[in-house]
């Protein structure tokens, strides 16, 4: 097998995300991604051994990428409502940063045949041991993991991806959210 190249690597990367924005996983083909990645369809396969298997391995990657984000952002050393802003902030300002990411990992996800999948995503159980740790230390209240990821999250994706609204007034918005989440969660 032939050494692999972190720049191919990136270039298949950034066209699967392209083609897949762009006309969905059924329109895309390993020879569209090959083209706009500017390498041969035997070089994606030097790569990933199916289409099926590069979608799950790039989507792992990068979901793993979102929660690595989030972790790498709390300080667990600081006061719990400073901790619960910096989690919402992060995943604001992530998707932000990450608009293309973010609506690949999105739409992975929301295509249950595809996303189903996926097992072993281990950032997502970081996340609910992170809120089991901090029920444990009565930061937060003792609602179920499921309920305080939609709470933490749910509303502030809808701030972030909302076109809409000017960057000024999605910054207005997410600080009345994180207000509203602290009320409804913080001990």
């Amino acid at each position: 097998m032939r050494k692999k190249d972190d720049e191919k690597v990136r270039s298949i990367k950034e066209a699967v995300i392209k083609l897949i924005l762009q006309g969905g996983f059924h329109g895309t083909s390993v020879s569209k991604i090959a083209k706009m990645a500017g390498v041969s369809p035997a070089t994606v396969y030097i790569y990933y051994e199916n289409k099926d298997d590069m979608l799950n391995d790039i989507y792992m990657e990068y979901s793993e990428e979102i929660y690595t984000y989030l972790l790498d952002s709390v300080d667990r050393n600081t006061e719990g409502q400073r901790q619960i802003e910096i989690l919402i902030r992060s995943y604001y300002n992530y998707i932000l940063e990450n608009k293309e990411i973010f609506s690949f990992v999105e739409q992975f996800s929301n295509c249950p045949s595809l996303a189903g999948q996926c097992s072993g995503r281990q950032g997502i159980c970081k996340i609910y041991h992170l809120m089991t740790e901090m029920k444990q230390e009565n930061i937060i209240k003792d609602y179920q993991e499921d309920n305080l990821i939609a709470i933490l999250f749910q509303p502030v994706k809808a701030i972030a991806v909302d076109n809409r609204k000017t960057r000024e007034q999605k910054e207005v918005l997410l600080q009345e959210m994180i207000q509203i989440i602290e009320y409804a969660i913080l001990r």
